[in-house]
C-alpha cells in the first residue's frame, strides 16, 4: 500500500471517528427556536440599544419573527428595560493588586401579545464571567473584557430566545390542560 493511499484511509477513518464520536455525545446543530404565534410581528424596544438589540432582532428574525419599527394594532412587543454589563473584583493579590474580576450582565425583559395582555411575565437573568487581571497587559486586560461582553451578549439573547420558546409550548399547552376533567 502507497503512503498516499494509508494516509487517505487514516483520514477518512479520522472523519467517520469524529462524526461517530459527535452524534454519540447527543451533538446536534442550533435549530431555530418556535415562538409563539402572536409574536410573528413584534416591536423591539431595548434600553440603550446596542449589540443586545441588534443581536436579538437578527435572532427573532431568523427565528421567522417581523420585526416592526412601531408598535401598534397587531404588533407584539418585547420589551428589555434593563440591559446592563457591571463588573466586579473577585480577588487580590500580594500589595492589594487586583487579580480577579467578574463581568456581570444583567437583563430585565417582557413580552405583551398584540392585544397589550402579558405573553411572558417579566423575566430577569443574570450572566457572570470571570477573568483573570495583568496589570502589566492592559491593552489584552480591555479586549478581554470586551470579549467576554460579546461572548455573555451571544449568551443572553439565546437564552431569551429559549425563554421565549418555553412561553410558547406552555401557551399550546395551556388550553388542553384546562379542558382536562380529570
Amino acid at each position: 500500500m502507497s503512503f498516499l493511499k494509508a494516509r487517505r484511509l487514516f483520514q477518512a477513518s479520522l472523519l467517520l471517528a469524529t462524526a461517530l464520536a459527535l452524534s454519540a455525545c447527543g451533538f446536534h446543530l442550533r435549530e431555530n427556536v418556535t415562538l409563539p404565534p402572536a409574536m410573528q410581528r413584534v416591536h423591539l424596544s431595548v434600553n440603550g440599544g446596542g449589540e443586545l438589540e441588534r443581536h436579538l432582532a437578527r435572532a427573532l428574525q431568523t427565528s421567522g419573527v417581523t420585526i416592526e419599527d412601531d408598535s401598534g394594532a397587531g404588533i407584539a412587543e418585547l420589551r428589555v428595560p434593563v440591559a446592563a454589563f457591571s463588573t466586579e473584583t473577585l480577588s487580590a493579590g500580594g500589595y492589594v493588586r487586583i487579580t480577579e474580576y467578574a463581568v456581570r450582565y444583567q437583563v430585565q425583559f417582557d413580552v405583551l401579545d398584540p392585544a397589550g395582555q402579558v405573553l411572558v411575565p417579566h423575566q430577569r437573568i443574570d450572566m457572570s464571567r470571570e477573568y483573570s487581571y495583568d496589570a502589566t497587559n492592559t491593552v489584552g486586560n480591555a479586549s478581554q473584557v470586551e470579549e467576554i461582553q460579546r461572548s455573555l451578549n451571544d449568551d443572553m439573547v439565546q437564552a431569551i430566545l429559549f425563554r421565549l420558546q418555553a412561553a410558547g409550548k406552555h401557551e399550546l399547552a395551556a388550553p388542553a390542560s384546562a379542558a382536562s376533567t380529570h
